[in-house]
C-alpha cells in the first residue's frame, strides 16, 4: 500500500532534474561554461562560500561547544536563535542583515562613522549573508557530534594535568572532526547556493556580488540555456557533497 505514494513521492522529486538534465545544451555546454561572466560568477561563488565557510568555523565550534558542553540560563533561547536562519526566509534575513550592518543599521552606522566600512553592496556583503544562513548547519552538526563524543579521554586528560586550551585543541577538537568536517562541507554548499539573503543585502553587480545564484536568475531573463548550465553545475557540487556525506546520516545497506 505504501509502494504507490512512495514512488510519486520519488518522481515529484526527481521529476524537476530529470527536465533540468534533459533540457540541458550538452552540444554548446562546453562555449557556455567558458563564457567570462559564468566563469566570474563561478569563481566569485567558490570565493565568497570558502571564506565565509572559514568565518563559521571560527565563530560556530565555539558556539557549539558553548551549547553542547555549558550550562547557562536561556540556553534554549539561545539554541533556537542559532537555529533561526534555518526557518527565517533568506529575503528576510537580507532585509535584517540591511537594517544592522546597513549604513543606517544598528552597528553598520558605527561602523561607516568610526572605521568609514561600509559593507552593503560589497563582495564582503556576500560573505556575511552567505555566513549568517549557513552557519546553523555547522552549529548543529559539530554540537551533535560534541554530544555523542566520549568525554572521559577529555576527562582524563584533565587529571593529567592537561589545561583547558590543550584539552579543546589535542583532545576535544580530534574527537568531533567528523562532526566539523560534515558540517563545514554542509556549511560550504548552503553558502555557495545561498540567493535571497545575497541579493538583499549585497546586490547583483557583475564581478563584485553576483554569485551563481544571482547569475542563474539573471541568466532566465536573457538566456535561458546558460541559466541551465549554471545550474546543472549547482546540481553537481549538491548531489556530490550529499553522496559523500550519506554515511554520516544513514547506515550503510
Amino acid at each position: 500500500m505504501l509502494v504507490v505514494p512512495a514512488l510519486l513521492g520519488l518522481g515529484f522529486l526527481v521529476l524537476p532534474l530529470a527536465g533540468l538534465l534533459a533540457r540541458a545544451p550538452w552540444s554548446t555546454m562546453p562555449r557556455r561554461l567558458a563564457q567570462p561572466e559564468v566563469l566570474e560568477a563561478l569563481r566569485l561563488s567558490l570565493l565568497t562560500a570558502t571564506v565565509a565557510t572559514v568565518l563559521c568555523l571560527l565563530l560556530g565550534v565555539p558556539l557549539a561547544w558553548l551549547l553542547a558542553r555549558v550550562a547557562f540560563p536561556g540556553k534554549r533561547l539561545v539554541r533556537a536563535l542559532v537555529t533561526i536562519p534555518l526557518v527565517l526566509p533568506p529575503v528576510v534575513g537580507g532585509v535584517a542583515l540591511l537594517l544592522a550592518l546597513g549604513r543606517r543599521g544598528l552597528a553598520g552606522q558605527w561602523l561607516a562613522e568610526t572605521f568609514g566600512i561600509s559593507l552593503p553592496f560589497t563582495t564582503a556583503a556576500v560573505v556575511v549573508a552567505e555566513a549568517f544562513v549557513a552557519m546553523p548547519f555547522l552549529v548543529i552538526s559539530v554540537e551533535g557530534a560534541l554530544r555523542g563524543a566520549d568525554d572521559r579521554f577529555e576527562e582524563a586528560a584533565a587529571t593529567l594535568g592537561a589545561s583547558r586550551w590543550t584539552i579543546f585543541r589535542r583532545v576535544t577538537v580530534p574527537l568531533v572532526l567528523p562532526g566539523i568536517v560534515a558540517g563545514g562541507v554542509l556549511c560550504w554548499a548552503r553558502a555557495l547556493g545561498e540567493f535571497g539573503a545575497t541579493i538583499t543585502f549585497a546586490g547583483n553587480f557583475p564581478g563584485v556580488t553576483r554569485t551563481m545564484p544571482l547569475a542563474v536568475y539573471l541568466a532566465m531573463e536573457t538566456d535561458p540555456e546558460s541559466a541551465i548550465v549554471l545550474s546543472l553545475i549547482l546540481l553537481v557540487v549538491s548531489v556530490a557533497i550529499l553522496a559523500g556525506l550519506r554515511d554520516r546520516w544513514v547506515a550503510a545497506p
